[in-house]
């Protein structure tokens, strides 16, 4: 049987820390870990050569706690280490499901993941290994928005699909606003000049001047990785 044929090959899953705590506010939900696995591993058999940026959100955000009077750059590092937890979680679920998984940490340490290399990434993902890019870029002030786009300029994938709780970019909350209209496609100035909160300003920039192409999807549909990868009209797109 022919798998069917995808739209990219090589992609960065851009994914909040919230979606791992499900219906939870807080902490990792282990049902919600597993469905997201399995989506991952559904792809993966069809050919995908797929890189993971998890946030860090629903254990510590760094902003949050420097809105409360943290030093930011301490406050930062805590939100980093936040997403190595994350990666070890979701890295335990894939590996439970014979996903070949490896976590590489811009913060080094070895005794739980490798420290990041830009070349040994992509040997990974050549070998048909999942890749999880934890512990931000190692550096304070930057969000894990910013990781998801240099890391695809690093290791030279097509798209960044940003997964996340709504079915795409609207001109305003749709959450709050029921007549709050979906853009299918939008173009990166568009988007700029809408003051859209699709990434952080540092993130879309390292896009828009790369041409590195969104996804923004509801990863809580069943089934909506696959038909992303796979060229179906879902979510909205932000590109040229």
């Amino acid at each position: 049987m022919l798998s069917p044929k995808l739209k990219y090959k090589r992609v960065i899953l851009k994914v909040t820390g919230e979606v791992l705590a499900g219906a939870q506010k807080y902490g990792i939900d282990g049902k919600t870990v597993r469905a997201f696995a399995e989506e991952i591993k559904e792809v993966k058999e069809i050919g995908c050569e797929m890189a993971l940026v998890i946030g860090g959100g629903n254990i510590v955000r760094g902003a949050d706690l420097s809105e409360e009077g943290m030093e930011r750059a301490g406050a930062d590092t805590m939100g980093m280490l936040a997403t190595v937890i994350n990666s070890l979680a979701l890295q335990d679920a894939l590996e439970k499901i014979g996903v070949s998984t490896r976590v590489m940490s811009a913060i080094e340490m070895r005794q739980v993941a490798e420290p990041y290399i830009r070349r040994r990434a992509t040997r990974h993902l050549e070998k048909g290994r999942v890749v999880i890019f934890a512990g931000g870029t190692g550096n304070p002030y930057f969000s894990t928005d910013t990781t998801a786009a240099l890391r695809a300029n690093e290791i030279r994938a097509e798209v960044i699909l940003k997964a996340t709780k709504v079915d795409g970019i609207y001109d305003s909350d749709p959450l709050k606003n029921p007549k709050a209209k979906k853009f299918s496609r939008i173009t990166y100035l568009e988007a700029l000049r809408k003051r859209l909160r699709i990434m952080d300003s540092t993130a879309f920039s390292l896009c828009m001047d790369n041409h590195i192409p969104i996804v923004v999807f509801d990863m809580f549909k069943e089934g909506n990785l696959r038909r992303v990868m796979l060229g179906e009209k879902i979510g909205t797109i932000v590109s040229d």
